[in-house]
């Protein structure tokens, strides 16, 4: 029997996490998964995730793997609860040892050491991963960040925040570390696979004109028609695109609480010398604008 794979969606965030498995063995591995946060009351929740983990249960299932595809800036990642919950390995791309680099003093966070160590494997490109009988394949895929990966088993390949819906185009690229042209390429390497190659993104927004959430196409549907990255779009011209929207585009609202958390494998931040628990909100104070003197 070919790969099982359920999708759960997180309407807050537009975020897809997938579940996976092997019906074989019924070992499996759970993707991208949500750590809920409420930014208005500080509430952080499991639901989500604890949804996730009920579908394992349900089914069965043995969970090895909590796979991400980089470290998120729109939302939490529940990685951590997970892994406590079940003791499956937390897997990222090696360069989250980059991202930390330049996240861990923004934040002050003195307990993350920028080696990756909170993670449980860290992989590269052509790494393989065992899932029961399965081999997921793992292909390095920057340029929204350093660290980013997309997970091929069999005819399905996860490829995070890459590439969003054809209707939609592709990731942003202008975060620290982030690269235009390195994210053309890793587009490039991912439309190469075979054209039937089912390919599941990590959020669907709703573009004008569509009405329902999707997350699953091919790669042939982004050859043909993906608005920002179709077939045909050199590598100049898709920068200059990109480098223009990017311009545009506000930071996610959950930006800062994601991406403290995330460098932790979504651990929460040790608690204070009191026992409480805090994010962390740097600021950063405008300089007032002059204003001439008048006439």
């Amino acid at each position: 029997m070919p790969i099982q794979i359920q999708t759960f969606f997180d309407p807050t965030t537009f975020t897809a996490s997938y579940l996976i498995h092997d019906p074989a063995t019924r070992a499996a591995a759970i993707i991208d998964p949500v750590l809920d946060y409420d930014p208005r009351s500080g509430v952080v929740s499991t639901r989500a995730a604890d949804a996730v983990l009920k579908a394992v249960a349900d089914g069965g299932l043995r969970l090895d793997h909590v796979l991400e595809t980089h470290a998120h800036a729109d939302h939490l990642t529940a990685a951590d609860h997970i892994r406590r919950a079940t003791g499956a390995k937390v897997v990222i791309g090696a360069r989250i040892t980059e991202v930390q680099a330049l996240f861990a003093p923004r934040f002050e966070a003195d307990d993350v050491t920028p080696d990756g160590r909170a993670f449980d494997r860290l992989v590269e490109e052509g790494d393989e991963i065992s899932l029961g009988s399965l081999t997921i394949r793992v292909i390095h895929t920057p340029g929204h960040t350093p660290a980013d990966v997309s997970y091929l088993v069999e005819d399905a390949v996860f490829v995070g925040d890459t590439l969003f819906m054809p209707d939609y185009g592709t990731a942003r690229a202008d975060f620290p570390g982030g690269d235009a042209a390195q994210l053309h390429r890793s587009i490039r390497k991912l439309l190469a696979l075979p054209p039937q190659t089912r390919m599941f993104v990590g959020h669907d927004y709703l573009p004008p004109g569509r009405e329902t959430f999707r997350w699953e196409t091919t790669v042939a549907a982004q050859r043909a028609g993906n608005v920002q990255a179709h077939e045909g779009v050199d590598e100049a011209a898709f920068v200059r695109m990109r480098t223009a929207r990017d311009a545009t585009l506000a930071p996610p609202v959950l930006l800062l609480p994601s991406l403290q958390v995330n460098i932790r494998a979504g651990a929460l931040p040790p608690p204070s010398a009191r026992g409480s628990l805090f994010l962390k909100i740097p600021l950063t104070v405008a300089t007032p604008r002059t204003v001439p003197p008048a006439d």
